[in-house]
């Protein structure tokens, strides 16, 4: 992931022993109780089996191996800086990290590149966006494993089998700068007005970037109307995006351009999409220089998971596990909430009681994301499709 990509980040919002997310959405929402751990068996190849390690063996194997390869991860995006450092310090491991700043696709081709190569260019994990499972799993990419947790991961949420499970999630927020605008943008088509001249950008390039693609996919689903209910409709609002940025680059808003915080900082991009819980964490970490407004959308407000996966041709398979392990545990999952960014397990953890009350009153107001959609993976998969294979033709009228 990136700061010029991430995209569709977990599940449920705020208070969500209150909050109840849109109610299409139960089913990915629902969880189950937690699960042990097996034993420890002698001769299990454990690696082979897909199921969680017990952590003693684990930890032993994973410190034996010493170090972790992650990708894609900017210490920005989600806590990631936070939680890199406490696996390390915690398990007593070093972590590699390679180009912070990936797309997810740029993630699956590290994979590919690397396959007969053990160095250090080569991932252990990935953090993508769930429309890019699909074809790491067609390509052969991932590896199985499901985590002690896993029984209270949605069931919508992973893939059955355990080449992936969602993580986090977050919706698609306008983040502007206070003082900039006589109004705030509150919905899509707001943009295409004259102030915006100049003024919009998104957080990373649509041909590889989740967070970019699926920008495009929310403005299109806000022309449709009413959220997708098949592949077929999905596609037609993505078409409907498509124009919606054509549109855009005509009418000279739209600076393709990537904005990152230092953009922002610079008031280069006064308007940038990103998902929530990165435009909260800009917001802090430039503590007013500039100042920054949040604003959901009133429509097309796009939800979205990443996917972790654990590279089939891992370097360092138990560290990978090990890593996992961490992150998908409660200590791990609130550290995404600490970031803003709502770990996909927000239901268990709630329902337990183990969620600090300051996180979240952090939040942003649970009605804000009501209206929320959260596309299948067929959806997503078909929608990035369309959206990259035609971006430039469509927006930029070439070829």
């Amino acid at each position: 992931m990136s700061n010029n990509e991430r995209p569709l980040k977990n599940l449920s919002r705020r208070d969500f022993l209150k909050l109840s997310m849109a109610t299409g959405f139960s089913a990915f929402l629902a969880s189950c109780g937690g699960g042990a751990a097996p034993t420890e068996e002698a001769g299990m190849d454990y690696l082979a089996s897909g199921e969680s390690i017990p952590m003693d063996v684990l930890l032993g194997k994973a410190q034996e191996e010493g170090s972790l390869t992650t990708i894609a991860l900017p210490h920005d995006w989600a806590n990631y800086g936070e939680i890199i450092e406490t696996y390390k310090s915690k398990y007593n491991m070093q972590v590699n990290e390679l180009n912070p700043d990936a797309g997810s696709s740029d993630e699956l081709e590290a994979i590919r590149a690397n396959k007969e190569s053990k160095g250090p260019q080569a991932p252990d994990v990935i953090d993508i966006g769930v429309g890019h499972t699909e074809t790491a799993m067609k390509d052969g990419l991932v590896a199985t494993y499901k985590v002690a947790d896993w029984s209270t991961i949605p069931e919508s949420a992973k893939d059955p089998d355990g080449h992936w499970w969602a993580e986090y999630y977050g919706v698609l927020a306008f983040e502007v700068i206070q003082g900039e605008f006589s109004e705030v943008p509150e919905d899509w088509e707001d943009l295409l007005k004259p102030e915006y001249k100049g003024k919009v950008a998104m957080a990373g390039d649509v041909l590889k970037s989740n967070q970019s693609v699926q920008t495009v996919f929310a403005s299109g689903i806000s022309r449709y109307g009413k959220h997708p209910t098949s592949v077929e409709e999905a596609v037609e609002a993505a078409q409907l995006g498509l124009q919606f940025w054509k549109e855009m680059n005509d009418a000279g808003n739209f600076i393709p351009v990537i904005a990152d915080q230092g953009k922002i900082a610079q008031g280069e991009t006064p308007v940038v999409m990103e998902w929530d819980y990165l435009a909260l964490a800009n917001r802090d970490a430039l503590a007013g220089n500039p100042a920054l407004e949040i604003r959901v959308p009133k429509s097309g407000v796009l939800a979205g998971p990443y996917a972790g996966g654990i590279s089939a041709y891992a370097p360092h398979p138990y560290a990978a596990r090990l890593w996992w392990e961490f992150v998908m545990s409660d200590e791990g999952q609130n550290l995404y909430l600490k970031g803003y960014a709502h770990p996909i397990r927000f239901n268990d953890m709630a329902s337990r009681g183990v969620i600090p009350q300051e996180m979240l009153d952090k939040l942003p107001p649970a009605d804000a994301y009501e209206a929320a959609f959260f596309p299948s993976v067929p959806m997503l998969t078909a929608v990035f499709t369309e959206i990259t294979e035609n971006w430039r033709r469509v927006v930029f009228g070439e070829g």
